[in-house]
């Protein structure tokens, strides 16, 4: 089965062909994708050398971090997208700087290196490097009786670890050095995400028992099948990978915006699955589908000073669970990106 498109041609197959025309972006996207870049700006500035991680709702003040953490790519990446919408020499210049302060993850022991390296340095000019080598430090780990690159120990816990957000960007990484292990790597994680019912999101890998299922992240965790999601439009790009766009429908959620945890239905939403989503669905030839999704983002989430607000952290241990989100903001800018063609370039 193909991926089914709604209102475009933009499917995997096509966009491999270069048989692709995109449709006109509606009038609202254009000054959204301006707004978050503009944010991106400001955020600069306060942020300095370090990785911003989520911002106050009220203030618009950023918690950092030293290192970046798992979302230090999505900071580089956004930044790289405004370089390339500006076309400023300081824009490029604050990219391939914050970008240069990934190169230590190349070598670190951990699954999020797809998250970290691939989408840092996804629309840069000058990440070939640290991509590369990140890439093929993690084929070396590639562990080919389990069928994937472990979650590893970076974080602390098991290494023999799987978990769905060590799937995307993990994707089209491994394939710059080993489609096969690509293909692997998201072929197993579909099996143990969706072989269980309810849909379990983290597994837990022993030579007595084999994979078990854990129960962190939740089942209802909305940011799963989001990741998931996106790692299909990636997988359904590889040679031969249309196939892996056949599970895409039972991913996307029935609201446009998903709770941050379907268990707790007066809880807080998650924009950033939202976003997530709605450039997976652009990327599998969805248009109509992610334009519904941006349009409610753009509308009832967006500030006027580019800021998308009602992200959620992690909501077991209450952090940041109505803020804006430095992933959310980057993939909302990437979707529109995508939708709109005003930015130029990129790996993927």
């Amino acid at each position: 089965m193909r991926a089914r498109t709604d209102g475009s041609a933009r499917t995997p197959e096509n966009r491999r062909a270069g048989r692709v025309e995109p449709d006109p972006a509606p009038d609202w996207a254009a000054p959204a994708l301006d707004s978050v870049l503009a944010r991106a700006f400001v955020t600069r500035a306060e942020a300095g050398d370090r990785f911003p991680l989520y911002a106050d709702p009220d203030t618009g003040a950023w918690r950092t971090t030293a290192r970046g953490s798992w979302t230090g790519g999505f900071w580089a990446g956004l930044l790289w997208l405004r370089a390339r919408h500006t076309g400023d020499p300081s824009d490029r210049e604050a990219a391939r700087a914050c970008t240069a302060r990934l190169a230590d993850w190349a070598g670190a022991d951990t699954s999020t290196r797809g998250l970290i390296l691939w989408y840092g340095t996804v629309f840069a000019d000058d990440g070939g490097r640290i991509r590369n080598r990140g890439a093929r430090a993690c084929r070396d780990a590639f562990d080919p009786e389990l069928g994937l690159v472990p979650w590893g120990s970076a974080f602390g816990g098991p290494r023999l670890m799987a978990r769905v957000d060590g799937v995307p960007g993990m994707v089209p990484l491994l394939a710059t050095v080993d489609v096969e292990a690509a293909r692997s790597h998201l072929r197993r994680h579909l099996d143990l995400c969706l072989g269980s019912q309810p849909s379990s999101w983290s597994w837990l890998h022993a030579e007595a028992t084999g994979w078990t299922a854990c129960a962190d992240p939740p089942p209802g965790w909305s940011r799963g099948p989001a990741w998931l999601l996106l790692a299909l439009a990636e997988g359904a790009c590889l040679p031969d990978g249309d196939s892996f766009a056949e599970p895409a429908d039972t991913l996307v959620p029935d609201s446009p915006v998903p709770l941050a945890d379907a268990a707790h239905p007066d809880g807080p939403l998650d924009t950033s699955a939202a976003a997530i989503t709605a450039l997976a669905l652009l990327r599998l030839g969805r248009r109509d589908r992610a334009i519904g999704v941006l349009k409610v983002l753009v509308d009832r989430h967006l500030t006027a000073d580019g800021r998308l607000l009602d992200g959620c952290y992690d909501l077991a241990s209450g952090t940041a669970v109505r803020h804006e989100l430095i992933w959310g903001d980057f993939f909302l800018a990437y979707a529109l990106a995508e939708l709109t063609g005003r930015v130029a370039g990129g790996t993927g």
